[in-house]
């Protein structure tokens, strides 16, 4: 997701866009408790307020394309400090 953020963020041609890419790190099965929801949800309400460009959405935060990595071992997306 982060690779792809940067990828759209160079590659677009139009920049008057504001794009938030969103997932889940717990699967949507059946009834098993995702964050999916959550985060497309949080990402629909959010898009509105952002200025254009390319973000991620997850854990309940927003990142630029260029300030998130995805920690695997922590199981969670961060902020590039």
């Amino acid at each position: 997701m982060v690779r792809t953020a940067r990828y759209l963020q160079e590659k677009l041609k139009r920049k008057d866009q504001t794009i938030i890419l969103t997932g889940s790190l717990i699967p949507l099965l059946g009834l098993t408790p995702s964050d999916g929801p959550f985060n497309i949800g949080y990402s629909i309400a959010k898009v509105q307020e952002f200025p254009p460009g390319v973000y991620v959405c997850m854990n309940g935060k927003i990142f630029t394309s260029e300030e998130v990595e995805k920690n695997i071992t922590a199981g969670r997306f961060e902020e590039v400090a």
